[in-house]
């Protein structure tokens, strides 16, 4: 629709300063006949769009010029209100903040749109709390109080203290330099370098956070994501791991790649079956995750993995052996 149309157009001026007829057709995906059609439009309505010519000239709104348009048609109130309704904001300590922002995005809709964007919503469930089985979804709750120290520190770029719970140790004090904060299904992060060195921290584990005065000593642009799939990669390749050759029944293959670190190979068998090469956190993370996988998977090495699954087998038998 062109009054959508219109009131991106305003928004990227706004957002992004002079930008050119050609730059504007390209983001708005229309013509460059469009955008000046489109820019004499909002003239004659008043908006204060002026042109700027010569080699870095474009199109530009009067500085300081604002507008109370929301510019959401219906497909863009239904998208925030469904990312509204995710557990990311809790895992962060935003949640009565997201509450209060979703209450404000329906008021700010036109009439016409309120009704059909809520009735939309109801007709959504993401993310419940159990799945088919009535498995409970575990979402970590990270107090209201550490979780807004520790974001003032991330967007402010001061230091950090926390007292950290690390897997079987003594909690205890550290100063880190908070780069950014991570959510991967409902599990918090932060990430920071400690002495210059890389550094993540489950956010479930901080038991106290203070934010410092003293400027973080971090770089003043970072890339997150790469950020994260570095010390992802870092994370898959250090510690005890375990690689596993083993043979799978394809109707479990998603099971195993929900548990497993990485699969380096794959390929299949002649009688339908998967061979995969796969790693895992350690011995004991590879025999639970295949214990769970009962007949449908079979360990070909190592064979002191065969072992223990045999073992255990063997015990469990016993214990449901019928008497003779």
């Amino acid at each position: 629709m062109r009054a959508d149309r219109l009131v991106s157009l305003v928004l990227l001026l706004r957002q992004r300063g002079r930008l050119s007829a050609p730059t504007l057709a390209r983001e708005l995906e229309v013509s460059t006949r469009t955008v000046l059609r489109d820019i004499e439009a909002l003239s004659a309505a008043g908006v204060p769009v002026y042109a700027e010519r010569g080699r870095y000239g474009g199109f530009e709104l009067l500085p300081g010029f604002q507008t109370e348009l929301t510019g959401l048609n219906n497909d863009e109130a239904l998208a925030l209100l469904v990312a509204g309704s995710r557990r990311g904001a809790q895992v962060f300590g935003l949640g009565s903040a997201l509450a209060s922002a979703m209450l404000k995005v329906v008021d700010a809709l036109p009439e016409g749109y309120r009704d059909t964007a809520a009735d939309a919503v109801e007709r959504l469930l993401i993310d419940p709390e159990t799945d088919l089985l009535s498995r409970r979804q575990v979402t970590e709750e990270v107090p209201d109080a550490i979780a807004a120290e520790i974001r003032s520190a991330v967007f402010t770029g001061h230091k950090l203290r926390i007292q950290y719970a690390a897997v079987d140790q003594t909690p205890k004090w550290r100063t880190v330099d908070p780069i950014g904060l991570v959510t991967v299904r409902d599990q918090g992060y932060l990430l920071a370098k400690r002495s210059g060195e890389d550094r993540t921290y489950r956010l479930s584990r901080v038991l106290a956070a203070e934010e410092l005065d003293e400027p973080a000593q971090r770089p003043d642009r970072v890339d997150l994501h790469r950020t994260w799939q570095e010390r992802s990669t870092t994370f898959r390749t250090g510690g005890d791991q375990i690689t596993v050759l083993l043979r799978l029944n394809p109707a479990r293959r998603e099971e195993l790649m929900a548990t497993a670190l990485a699969v380096t190979t794959e390929q299949a068998d002649s009688d339908g079956w998967l061979r995969l090469e796969v790693t895992f956190q350690d011995a004991r993370h590879a025999e639970w995750a295949l214990w769970q996988l009962a007949t449908n998977a079979e360990v070909l090495t190592p064979q002191s993995l065969r072992t223990t699954l045999h073992t255990r087998a063997t015990k469990i038998a016993t214990r449901y052996a019928v008497p003779s």
